[in-house]
């Protein structure tokens, strides 16, 4: 499929969705731009727009628009199609608020279209030094933007944090979320939470140590950050997780400096894509990523759970502050990142509602995760012939291993399934709330694992 293709494809399913709608968000008194805020983002409001990448803040992608249905969705056909300017990856979900459409694309840039007719309103080239892609593991891709107050949140390959005039495309602030000398790049979507926007980063397997960075969206200035590996050299970073990760991260790491370890690498646990706030609890959700090293022998001598790589961790969003975490893949070594988009629920369990996050991340395994307190609730597979484990028990919450899995161990090769591309990657997912069906797109690829070679 051609870029071209990609692109009408994404362009159609929205303005199709604009077509279908029975009211208009500029039917409000308040100026439709101005109106897409917290408050806003709750619901997402009646199907009119879709003004963030999940829909709304439960992120389950669902549209409560009905009529185009299973009756129907064969009569549909192309409306109007845009080329995109560079034949790169997409992966963008587009935004559609008051019947304008804002997508970004390859190389970070953003462009602005009529939805119902496909006339260009404006476009933005943040223009990134193309040197930088070299640093791009996945190619110079972008998930999305952030609408908030009439503006439009994007981030850069080169690490730059971005605000736009959603009316025009001028730029109103940038800040420098990376430094320019790392190996860290911006290919996720921004979230605005209470008038900060929030963003992480990938690179974990070129050496990036993970942190995510809260920035006012009116300014631009750095509100809080947070990391999500202890800080190498030892020393506290003066940010919201200095005091968690001192007392119980940092614990989790091998304790003795070894040639090639965390503390030369970073230690990896970028955040580069799911963060996902819940505001019925007041709480920031992050998908923390794979370790750097892969290797658990060398990352860490084989010692500990590495917190939090391959986590889901909870924290205050006012503050940045750390809650809760649930570590999906302790001592993580193949890849296993819980990056992965993160939908928010409610579901009855034992006859009682329970606050529910659910997860399909790169293990293989589905998670429904207690919002309260990270407490494990189950984890069931979602492909089939996962080699690494079982399955998880369910009074540790720790999964039940194959010890052949840890090559780092047994020097020997392992057949993984899934491989580092995981069962689910960065493609969006979505939940029906009526049916209570996730629907997630799988992968079926095998890899092998084995460590290095002694030297002679």
């Amino acid at each position: 499929m051609t870029h071209k293709l990609l692109a009408a494809a994404a362009l159609l399913s929205a303005t199709l969705m604009l077509g279908s709608c029975q009211k208009s968000a500029v039917d409000s008194d308040v100026p439709a731009f101005a109106a897409i805020d917290g408050d806003y983002l709750k619901t997402g409001g009646d199907g009119s727009n879709w003004a963030m990448t999940g829909f709304n803040y439960d992120e389950q992608r669902h549209s409560p628009l009905k009529l185009i249905n299973d009756s129907n969705v064969q009569d549909l056909g192309i409306a109007w199609f845009a080329d995109l300017p560079d034949a790169r990856g997409q992966e963008a979900t587009p935004v559609v608020v008051d019947g304008k459409m804002f997508i970004s694309t390859a190389w970070s840039k953003v462009f602005a279209y009529d939805a119902k007719t496909g006339k260009p309103l404006w476009s933005f080239d943040p223009e990134v030094d193309k040197a930088h892609g070299v640093k791009a593991c996945c190619d110079v891709v972008n998930r999305g933007v952030a609408f908030w107050k009439g503006s439009v949140f994007v981030g850069t390959i080169d690490g730059r944090l971005i605000s736009l005039d959603a009316s025009t495309g001028k730029q109103n602030w940038s800040a420098q979320t990376l430094d320019l000398e790392s190996n860290g790049t911006i290919t996720g979507a921004p979230r605005v939470v209470k008038d900060k926007v929030v963003i992480g980063f990938g690179g974990a397997e070129f050496g990036a140590r993970g942190y995510v960075t809260a920035y006012d969206a009116a300014t631009g200035k750095q509100a809080w950050r947070f990391y999500t590996t202890p800080n190498p050299k030892g020393e506290p970073d003066n940010a919201a997780s200095d005091e968690i990760l001192k007392t119980a991260a940092t614990k989790t790491w091998s304790a003795k400096p070894k040639k090639g370890d965390w503390r030369e690498s970073g230690g990896g646990g970028t955040v580069w894509d799911a963060i996902v706030y819940d505001a019925e609890l007041d709480q920031l959700y992050l998908g923390v990523g794979n370790g750097n090293p892969w290797n658990h022998g060398i990352r860490s001598n084989g010692e500990g759970d590495n917190l939090f790589l391959s986590s889901i961790v909870a924290l205050k969003p006012d503050t940045g502050e750390y809650v809760w975490h649930y570590q999906e893949t302790p001592a993580e070594s193949w890849d296993y990142t819980a990056t992965q988009p993160i939908i928010l629920a409610t579901e009855t369990r034992g006859g009682k509602e329970r606050k529910v996050l659910y997860h399909a991340p790169k293990n293989g395994f589905f998670f429904t995760i207690d919002r309260l307190n990270g407490k494990l609730l189950s984890a069931n597979p979602f492909i089939d012939g996962i080699t690494w484990a079982t399955g998880y028990d369910m009074k540790t919450g720790r999964p039940i291993e194959n010890p052949d899995a840890r090559y780092e161990k047994t020097g020997k090769l392992f057949m993984a399934n899934p491989s580092a591309l995981g069962a689910h990657n960065w493609h969006p997912m979505s939940f029906n709330p009526a049916t209570g069906l996730v629907y997630i797109p799988a992968l079926y690829i095998g890899g092998a694992y084995l460590p290095p070679m002694a030297p002679n």
